[in-house]
């Protein structure tokens, strides 16, 4: 089975993008299940019908949903939730502000992600497509699994032995209830179930992201860092989507200062993603919504690729920590050094090779940092800040 991630900033059209991509694939016979993780559902407006929390048949091979986040939360605390809940009211009354408080920040984010898990587990679709939250929420989600893994190994040990010991003591003295051991077994079962996605999205085989950017330099801006800490997380991205260029013939009157600015902006996007697949959609002169437009945008995006495949994957770059600061390798094959030029521009650094320029946003623990030296020897650039 394939699962394929469309993030984006807010706005830029992820949700068309991935419903379009949807079509297309179940059209070449896969079937294909589209699924929002977004709070801020848009995918039943795409198709223009009503979706839920379980699969609605759209097409043939087609399927549809929108994750119900209250739901997977119910399903997924279990005796933590009951327990947090007890805590929350064991000297005052049960409230709608009670069952408000239990729903975490990002929480409810993650628990849609698990979704994930649970279909790929099902093994009932060929292909998944996730349209996710904007760039954000998504990078804060896939970063959660790390600092929850650290937070399980360290210190839930100490934290189940100590609820052992003291337990008895402080329920009889306080009056507060301690967690039993089923709520201990849920939070194993929950960090469990949060570490095995966390290897599937890591599974570069099965699972690539796909970033989609307008030709506006703040969205551009954000494609690039999304990009920088992706790769970071060691996180596949196979691809990226420009979405919504203005069409030649547009061009014209108010908007042609919009053309020089335009194609400068595709060309850093395609300069700065050198070597990972860039596709081009132009505005359409109507509303993008409903299967049979979503169908025939997808022909337009992709042509006669098959999208369903891993379309780009390398490791481009890896940051080492050295005696005096950070170590940035980036792989650049089959390039005479002598063409080669560096630069750094606040948050970001650029690489010439003869008349070809490449722009890479630096991680933000590289952004305060100065290039102290580089080096370029069996097919790497070695970048060294401190």
């Amino acid at each position: 089975m394939r699962i394929i991630l469309y993030t984006g900033k807010g706005g830029v059209g992820k949700t068309s993008v991935a419903a379009a991509t949807a079509c297309k694939i179940a059209k070449q016979g896969k079937k294909v299940l589209v699924m929002s993780t977004d709070q801020a559902h848009s995918l039943g407006d795409s198709f223009d019908i009503k979706l839920s929390n379980d699969p609605a048949k759209i097409t043939d091979n087609l399927y549809a949903m929108e994750v119900d986040s209250v739901l997977e939360n119910e399903s997924a605390w279990g005796n933590i939730r009951n327990y947090i809940e007890k805590l929350m009211v064991f000297k005052t009354e049960k409230t709608i502000e009670t069952e408000e408080l239990l729903v975490f920040p990002g929480f409810e984010e993650l628990l849609s992600l698990l979704k994930i898990k649970d279909i790929y587990d099902s093994k009932e679709y060929d292909v998944l497509i996730v349209d996710c939250a904007p760039t954000g929420e998504t990078m804060s989600l896939l970063k959660f699994s790390d600092l929850f893994k650290w937070w399980m190994e360290k210190l839930f040990p100490i934290k189940r032995k100590g609820a052992k010991i003291a337990g008895p003591i402080i329920q009889t003295t306080m009056k507060i209830p301690m967690p039993k051991d089923d709520v201990f077994d849920d939070m194993e079962k929950l960090y469990s179930k949060i570490d095995e996605l966390h290897k599937l999205l890591l599974n570069k085989e099965v699972v690539s992201i796909r970033i989609v950017t307008t030709t506006e330099k703040i969205v551009i801006k954000e494609a690039k860092r999304s990009f920088s800490y992706l790769h970071l997380f060691d996180y596949n991205v196979d691809s990226i989507i420009i979405n919504r260029i203005l069409p030649e013939k547009s061009l014209n009157g108010y908007f042609e200062k919009w053309s020089v600015f335009q194609k400068k902006a595709i060309e850093d996007i395609c300069n700065s993603f050198y070597g990972i697949p860039v596709f081009k959609l132009e505005l359409l002169n109507d509303e993008l919504r409903k299967y049979e437009m979503l169908s025939d945008t997808g022909d337009k995006l992709y042509g006669d690729i098959n999208i369903e495949k891993v379309l780009f994957q390398e490791k481009i770059f890896s940051i080492e920590k050295n005696s005096e600061g950070y170590d940035l390798k980036i792989n650049m094959p089959f390039v005479d050094k002598k063409d080669l030029n560096l630069s750094q521009k606040g948050d970001e650094i650029a690489i010439s090779i003869k008349n070809e320029r490449r722009s890479l946003a630096l991680p933000s623990k590289l952004q305060s940092k100065e290039i102290t030296g580089a080096k370029y020897e069996d097919g790497k650039l070695s970048i060294y800040f401190a």
